[in-house]
């Protein structure tokens, strides 16, 4: 039953996403006014609806979920069985997918309904990146796909369609154990991600002052807000990892500057870059984009 209403939760935000393409590139090539409200408010309750089944499996621990089976047991202490939700590919991707559809109910909130190409084709930029993601979700990347055949802990085989016959194990393998040593590491994720997918918002409004030709400062001004919260949250998530990496792996916290630590470091740098430079453009004219 979870397994179902999470890829229900997915495809619905995958058939908003391509509405919210069409529709928005629609309205960017001024071939007329489009409904914009309603494939952005799919994309969000699909999202949503498949978070909110993936948590409740993990509450329940619905072991006929593969994701599960393979990433979550029982024993698994609070709050570190709720952050299973993204500790493997499948569930990372899950959480993206949740982020980006906030941030584009954001950018659709400074949607101007009427003659607003510069917004409709934010969305619809917004509404691609949807499309690449939530259609990994719905075929490479499947956090849903139910468990087939069963092993003594995990699942050795599962199957995207959620009405197969389902092998569930008893008990799931549970997370990375380097994932349990900190309460940082179950919000250290999410942090990352409202920095790392927040900048589409930026990207996206860059993309349509290009796509539209709308010359002046008018996307810098509308991409400082979704600017502002996604640099804020990367440099926290960037903090709250160099902390975990001193506490836990006892190298002085050089870590930090490993795999986990490089990549939000330079969005991060040059997100800071970005959201300081409107600034000197409207005080002196410098910088202009």
């Amino acid at each position: 039953m979870l397994a179902f209403l999470g890829t229900l939760g997915i495809v619905v935000a995958l058939v908003g996403s391509v509405l919210l393409v069409a529709r928005g590139v629609r309205v960017a090539r001024g071939s007329g006014g489009a409904d914009l409200s309603g494939p952005t408010k799919l994309m969000v309750a699909g999202s949503v609806v498949g978070m909110a089944a993936m948590q409740i499996a993990l509450a329940t621990d619905d072991f006929s979920i593969a994701y599960l089976a393979n990433n979550h047991a029982r024993s698994t202490p609070f709050p570190f069985d709720v952050a299973t939700a993204w500790a493997a590919l499948e569930g990372s991707i899950l959480l993206w997918g949740l982020v980006l559809a906030g941030f584009t109910w954001m950018v659709f909130t400074a949607y101007r309904h009427g003659p607003d190409r510069l917004g409709a084709a934010a969305l619809a930029v917004m509404g691609v990146v949807g499309v690449f993601f939530f259609g990994l979700m719905t075929t490479v990347a499947n956090p849903f796909e139910v468990c087939v055949a069963a092993a003594e802990r995990g699942c050795l085989m599962s199957s995207p369609f959620p009405w197969a016959s389902v092998d569930a194990p008893i008990d799931g393998r549970g997370p990375n154990p380097l994932l349990q040593n900190h309460i940082f590491m179950a919000v250290h994720p999410p942090l990352l991600y409202l920095g790392y997918v927040g900048l589409t918002a930026p990207f996206a409004y860059a993309i349509a002052a290009l796509a539209v030709g709308v010359p002046g400062p008018e996307w810098l001004r509308r991409s400082q807000r979704a600017t502002l919260i996604a640099w804020t949250f990367l440099t926290l998530g960037i903090v709250i990892g160099s902390w975990w990496a001193y506490e836990v792996l006892s190298w002085g916290g050089y870590w930090a500057w490993g795999p986990g630590g490089k990549p939000p470091s330079f969005p991060g740098l040059g997100g800071g870059a970005f959201f300081h430079s409107p600034r000197g453009q409207r005080a002196r004219g410098r910088l202009r984009a």
